[in-house]
C-alpha cells in the first residue's frame, strides 16, 4: 500500500510537472501594426493567425522596445532595456558596430528569459533569426545555445546551423546564394534553402523540436523568429504574379508566411493537452519599411521613435489558458511592452528569480484576466544612426511613454513633442503649450533614464542601407 501511494504521488508530481504552460513566440521581422488582416489588412489575409485571434487576444496598445531589430530582440530576451547592453541599434560589422559604439554582440551574461526557463525544466529552442551577434564577419560571437537554449537554427544574422537563403524571381529562375559571408564563418552546418520557404523550414523544426519535448515529457519554449517579412522580398514563383510592385510582394510573402506556420497551428490545435496549455504570442520586432508593411493611422516606420515604429499588433492565443469569455476579444486599453513579456511568462510558468528586470508581471492581463497596464513609463533611445532616415529630418533622440502621454525630445530636451496618444494616434497635435508642466516633467524623466545608460555614439551617420 505504501508502495503504491509512493508510486500514485510521484506519477502526481510528473503530471503537475507537465502542467507547466507550453510557450510559443513568434517574433516577425519588420511587419506594420495593420498588416495581419485582423488589425485591418484589407489588400491581404492572414487566414490562420485570424483563425488564432478567434479564440485569442489581439492587443492594440502593445509596443516593442526599439524600432529596429537587434535592440528589440534584445529587450524581449532579457526583460530590460537593450541601451543596457551596449545594443542600440542592429548588429553589423564590427567596423560599423564600432563606429557606432555598440557591441558586437550580447553578452552571454544577459538574463535571458530561455536560461531561466531551462533551469526550470523547460525544453528550450531556437529557430529563426537571431541578430543578437554572429553577422557579417562577427564569427567569434557566442552560439545561440550559450544563451539558455538546448537547440538552435538560425539564418546568416546568427550562428550554429543555419539556413541559408537560395533566391530566385520569374525573370531569373535560376537559384542565386545570397549572404555567402555567413557560410564563411563556419561554426554551425549550413543548408542552402529556397529563400520562399525558411519560415517553413523553421517552422518544420521547431514542430519536431516539439514533439521531442513531449516524448520526454517536458513543458517547452519555443521561438519561431522568421526572416519575414523582411526585404529584400522573394516570395515563391506564383507569390509574384502581382507583379513587381513593392508593397505587393510584401504581401505575398505576408500571405506565404502565415501559410507556412500553419502547420504549427494545426499541430497544436488539434492536440488536446497541447491546445490546452500551450500559449502563443506573436507580434513584429518593429514597424515596417517604407513601402511595404502598414501601421494605419500611426505615424511613422522602422527605426523610428514615432508610434508607426513601435508599437506592434499583439495576438495571443490559449484557449484553455485565457478564458473562454475572453475568446476572440479585442484588448484596446492595456499599455505594456516587451520587456514585460519575460517575467510576465516566468510568472505564468511558477518561476522565481533574483534577476532585477525592467519589465512588470502583466500575466493576468496577457492571459485576458485583467485590462492593467504598466505602471512605470516605457523610455526609447533612438538607433545612433538613425537622426534622419525615411526623408524625416531631425528624428527625436529619445522618447517615452506613460499612461496616456507621450513625449518625444532630444538629447538635451529640446525640440519636445507631446502628445495625448489615445486620443492622437497620428501624433499630429503637439500639446507642449498646452500642458507645459507635462512636459517638463517627462523630459526630466526621459533624460535621467538615458543618463543611467553605456552612451552610443548618438550622432553617427554612416552610409548605411535600408536595415
Amino acid at each position: 500500500m505504501k508502495l503504491l501511494l509512493t508510486s500514485f504521488l510521484f506519477f502526481s508530481l510528473q503530471i503537475y510537472g507537465q502542467q507547466k504552460p507550453n510557450i510559443v513566440f513568434i517574433f516577425i521581422d519588420d511587419m506594420g501594426w495593420s498588416d495581419f488582416s485582423c488589425f485591418g489588412n484589407t489588400d491581404a489575409k492572414t487566414t490562420n493567425i485570424d483563425k488564432l485571434a478567434t479564440q485569442g487576444i489581439c492587443f492594440e496598445q502593445f509596443y516593442v522596445n526599439s524600432p529596429i531589430c537587434s535592440p528589440s530582440r534584445v529587450a524581449v530576451s532579457t526583460g530590460q532595456y537593450p541601451q543596457k547592453w551596449k545594443i542600440s541599434s542592429y548588429l553589423a560589422n564590427r567596423k560599423t558596430n564600432k563606429h557606432r559604439e555598440i557591441a558586437d554582440w550580447l553578452d552571454p551574461k544577459a538574463p535571458m528569459l530561455a536560461r531561466s526557463l531551462k533551469k526550470a525544466g523547460y525544453a528550450t529552442g531556437h529557430f529563426g533569426k537571431w541578430h543578437m551577434g554572429g553577422q557579417r564577419d562577427v564569427g567569434d560571437a557566442p552560439l545561440i545555445t550559450e544563451y539558455g537554449f538546448d537547440e538552435s537554427l538560425t539564418n546568416f544574422e546568427g550562428l550554429g546551423p543555419r539556413l541559408l537563403p537560395l533566391v530566385r524571381t520569374p525573370m531569373k529562375p535560376e537559384f542565386k546564394k545570397i549572404w555567402t559571408d555567413s557560410e564563411k564563418l563556419g561554426r554551425g552546418k549550413v543548408t542552402w534553402t529556397d529563400r520562399a520557404k525558411i519560415t517553413g523550414e523553421f517552422t518544420k523544426n521547431a514542430l519536431k523540436f516539439i514533439q521531442k519535448a513531449e516524448k520526454n515529457k517536458k513543458p517547452f519554449y519555443v521561438n519561431i523568429w522568421p526572416d519575414d517579412v523582411h526585404s529584400p522580398f522573394f516570395p515563391s514563383l506564383e507569390g509574384w504574379e502581382n507583379g513587381k510592385d513593392k508593397r505587393n510582394l510584401y504581401l505575398s510573402v505576408l500571405k506565404e508566411m502565415d501559410t507556412q506556420l500553419a502547420t504549427l497551428f494545426d499541430y497544436i490545435k488539434t492536440s488536446k493537452e497541447l491546445k490546452d496549455n500551450t500559449l502563443i504570442l506573436i507580434c513584429s520586432d518593429n514597424g515596417p519599411e517604407k513601402g511595404a508593411g502598414r501601421a494605419e493611422k500611426l505615424k511613422g516606420y522602422k527605426t523610428h521613435l514615432y508610434e508607426g515604429g513601435i508599437r506592434s499588433s499583439l495576438v495571443v492565443w490559449g484557449p484553455g489558458i485565457i478564458p473562454q469569455e475572453k475568446h476572440g476579444t479585442r484588448n484596446k486599453g492595456s499599455l505594456f511592452s516587451a520587456i514585460d513579456l519575460v517575467p510576465s511568462i516566468l510568472h505564468l510558468a511558477g518561476i522565481k528569480n533574483d534577476i532585477i528586470y525592467d519589465g512588470e508581471v502583466l500575466t493576468n492581463t496577457l492571459i485576458g484576466k485583467s485590462d492593467s497596464s504598466r505602471v512605470k513609463p516605457i523610455f526609447y533611445r533612438r538607433p545612433p544612426d538613425r537622426k534622419a532616415f525615411y526623408g524625416i529630418e531631425n528624428l527625436p533622440d529619445l522618447s517615452m511613454r506613460h499612461g496616456n502621454w507621450k513625449l518625444l525630445c532630444n538629447y538635451d530636451g529640446s525640440n519636445p513633442q507631446l502628445y495625448n496618444i489615445p486620443k492622437d494616434h497620428s501624433e499630429s497635435k503637439n500639446l507642449i503649450d498646452v500642458r507645459p508642466d507635462i512636459t517638463q516633467k517627462m523630459i526630466k524623466e526621459v533624460l535621467r533614464w538615458n543618463g543611467t545608460l553605456p552612451k552610443d555614439n548618438g550622432d553617427a551617420q554612416p552610409k548605411l542601407r535600408n536595415k
